[in-house]
Parts: C-alpha cells; sequence; structure tokens
C-alpha cells in the first residue's frame, strides 16, 4: 500500500458502480458490475488519470448510516477485480451516503490509499435525513487500524446534496475539518453531482487553510480545470469523463486525456 500524504492526485477518476445487491436497481448479476468497473478504470487509466475511487453510486436511495454487508462484500469483490490493472494508481474508496467507517474497512482489506467522507465533522440535513458526523470514531478507529500514516481521509465541506446545518461559512467549516476533525484533504464541489464550483467559494476556502491538501468534488472539465488548479491541487472527475458527458454512460478515455493534459499531467 503507497501512501501519498505529502501530496494528493492531480486528477481523480470516480468509478460509478452499477446498482450492488440489494439495492432497487439491482440486476443479479454481479460479473457485470466487476467489468464495468474494470473497463471504466482501464479508460481512466489510458486517458492518464492519477488515482481512482470507488463509489456505490447504483445503489440510490443512500442509507444516512452503515450500509448493508452486501454492499461492502460487493464493493470489496470488485476492488479486487481491479487491483491487478492499477499498478501503481492509488485506490479509494467512498461508501455512500456517509459511510465512512465501512470505507475505511474497505481501505483496509483491499489496499485502498485513501477514503472519502461526505460529512466528517458537524451536521447536515440531505436527502437522507440528517446525517451527523464522526469524526471521533472514525479516526480512532483508523488508528488501532494501523492506516494513519498510510491510509488519508479526504473530507467535503458543505458537500453536495446538502445544507449544512448550524451555520457559519465554508471557509470556518474547512478549518474545522482540517484543525478539529483530523482529515487529510478537503473537498469544495458544486451543489449537485456534476455541478460546477464557484470559483469564489474555492478562493476563500484556500485562503482559510492555505496549507492544507484541496481537491475540486464535482463539475471539473477540459475547459475550467486550469483555472480551477489556481486555487486546488487536484480534481476528482465523473461526468465530464463520460461519453458525450453523460453519467450513465461508460467513461471515455479520450475525454479524460483532454481533462489530463489540460490540468499538466
Amino acid at each position: 500500500m503507497m501512501s501519498f500524504r505529502a501530496s494528493v492526485p492531480r486528477v481523480t477518476g470516480v468509478l460509478h458502480l452499477l446498482p450492488l445487491p440489494g439495492s432497487p436497481r439491482w440486476r443479479g448479476d454481479p460479473e457485470a458490475i466487476s467489468a464495468a468497473a474494470c473497463r471504466d478504470a482501464e479508460a481512466y487509466i489510458e486517458g492518464g488519470a492519477d488515482a481512482l475511487i470507488l463509489e456505490n453510486f447504483g445503489d440510490a436511495p443512500f442509507t444516512r448510516n452503515r450500509v448493508d454487508p452486501e454492499v461492502v462484500a460487493s464493493m470489496a469483490r470488485v476492488a479486487a477485480a481491479l487491483l491487478p490493472l492499477l499498478g501503481n494508481v492509488p485506490l479509494g474508496f467512498n461508501v455512500l451516503r456517509n459511510d465512512a467507517r465501512s470505507a475505511l474497512g474497505l481501505a483496509a482489506s483491499c489496499g485502498g490509499s485513501f477514503l472519502r467522507s461526505n460529512i466528517l465533522t458537524g451536521s447536515a440535513i440531505t436527502d437522507q435525513g440528517l446525517i451527523e458526523g464522526d469524526a471521533y470514531s472514525l479516526l480512532r478507529e483508523r488508528q488501532r487500524l494501523g492506516m494513519a500514516e498510510s491510509t488519508q481521509i479526504w473530507a467535503d465541506i458543505h458537500v453536495k446534496h446538502a445544507v449544512p446545518l448550524g451555520g457559519g461559512s465554508i471557509a470556518d467549516a474547512a478549518r474545522d475539518t482540517i484543525g478539529r476533525g483530523g482529515a487529510d484533504v478537503l473537498i469544495v464541489s458544486g451543489t449537485a453531482t456534476g455541478s460546477p464550483v464557484d470559483l469564489a467559494v474555492l478562493a476563500e476556502v484556500r485562503e482559510a487553510i492555505p496549507e492544507a491538501p484541496l481537491l475540486v468534488g464535482s463539475g471539473a472539465d477540459d475547459q475550467n480545470v486550469r483555472d480551477l488548479l489556481q486555487h486546488a491541487d487536484g480534481v476528482i472527475v465523473g461526468t465530464s469523463a463520460k461519453e458525450d458527458g453523460v453519467l450513465s454512460a461508460p467513461v471515455d478515455p479520450s475525454r479524460v486525456r483532454r481533462i489530463t493534459e489540460a490540468a499538466g499531467n
């Protein structure tokens, strides 16, 4: 397992998994899930992506708490299929909506280098209801598993598809999530999947945490990535990397290549 605590990937590609067992849209073919993820991973790697993150995107509607065991088992099965393809490309996990503990377990068992926590600190009103962060438990579990130096926690601030509870600026949330929540990397996104980030908001966060690694979590493409990287250290791409920019389509390596080249890879 590699560590990149001192830096972050310039371009991270999201592997949006097809619906997993137990979800409303599950179609009963686990091999198809792994095959689609491997196809997309190969397209990202061909296009020059620096890292990949595995996400149970097809499982909507999501739970606000711990996912069911079959979700974790299915994601581990996909990760096992991916590992021979990755080489030195780091792999991370995001278990939606906010099951960072399961993501940590996947990282521990599948060689993951990072995990994403949508709500690490504070609380937010979401389409799943009220979600409360639990940095206390997550960081202690990471320490117990001996992963504190090998597995980063990427934490969203004012995460998309949610409204933060309790007021306070995004700059305050950034400082708290790093300083009190113990996040290694911060993520700023637009309001929804694929939505662009407000450059003024991004600049505000950068000013608040000048030394902390900062990623853009949505809306990055080959047209705006240079501007985004004036403030951020990297971008997470999904929708813009798909064929014709359609979220449900396969990843297009030529679109990935345009993004990575514009990002300076």
